[in-house]
């Protein structure tokens, strides 16, 4: 019955907007760590732009939980609201972690299937991008949300078998030599398969969404 009610009341439509902003941010932080993954003397300039999209990304998310507090109809439940901007906040808190860890180490040149995994994870930004604007008609868009959750899922597949390729490959390189390379190399690909599943739990939670809401 509630849900019925809450049908014909006037929503607060401005947490669109903030999730395309978020989304927006996201992406621009998944191309900054794609350039941080090319390598380089550019390299720090990258890993400072993720840092900055990221401190952009949490402030959209207390705009988000704010509203979220002082608005009476939300267009759908506050808990999926405070889950779907978190798990988005989530996955460029990851790219961050990504970052610390190049200054942190002074990596420099990266391994090929790093940067591939690189350019999966904007494939994964702008699909969460395209996704967030559908969710003002879910009923409307069951079919082509579903769709872009499911390769949300495939991408997040390729990435942990480049995960699984990038970490034998990096034995077999240092196996004989650098130990300490190679651990670094592990925790960088440990990062970005985080930000991948990250990724995929944006996925399932809008996936929940959209089962509640048809």
């Amino acid at each position: 019955m509630m849900r019925w009610f809450r049908a014909f009341l006037p929503k607060e439509e401005r947490f669109f907007d903030l999730f395309d902003r978020h989304a927006k941010t996201v992406i621009q932080g998944s191309i900054a760590l794609q350039g941080m993954l090319n390598g380089g003397e550019e390299t720090p300039v990258y890993c400072q732009r993720v840092n900055q999209f990221e401190n952009d990304a949490d402030n959209i998310t207390r705009e988000v939980l704010t509203a979220v507090r002082r608005t009476f109809i939300t267009p759908f439940d506050r808990g999926d609201i405070k889950n779907l901007i978190t798990s988005m906040d989530d996955a460029i808190d990851q790219m961050q972690q990504t970052a610390k860890a190049v200054m942190l180490f002074e990596v420099r040149t990266f391994e090929p299937p790093m940067r591939e995994i690189g350019g999966l994870l904007i494939e994964c930004a702008n699909l969460v991008g395209r996704a967030l604007p559908l969710m003002q008609a879910i009923g409307q868009n069951v079919a082509m949300l579903t769709a872009i959750t499911e390769e949300l899922g495939k991408l997040e597949g390729r990435v942990d078998d480049l995960h699984d390729i990038g970490l034998k490959e990096l034995f077999l390189k240092h196996r004989d030599g650098s130990a300490m390379n190679f651990i670094v190399g592990a925790e960088i690909y440990d990062h970005l398969e985080k930000v991948a599943d990250r990724f995929d739990d944006v996925a399932n939670e809008i996936n929940s969404i959209v089962i509640e809401q048809v």
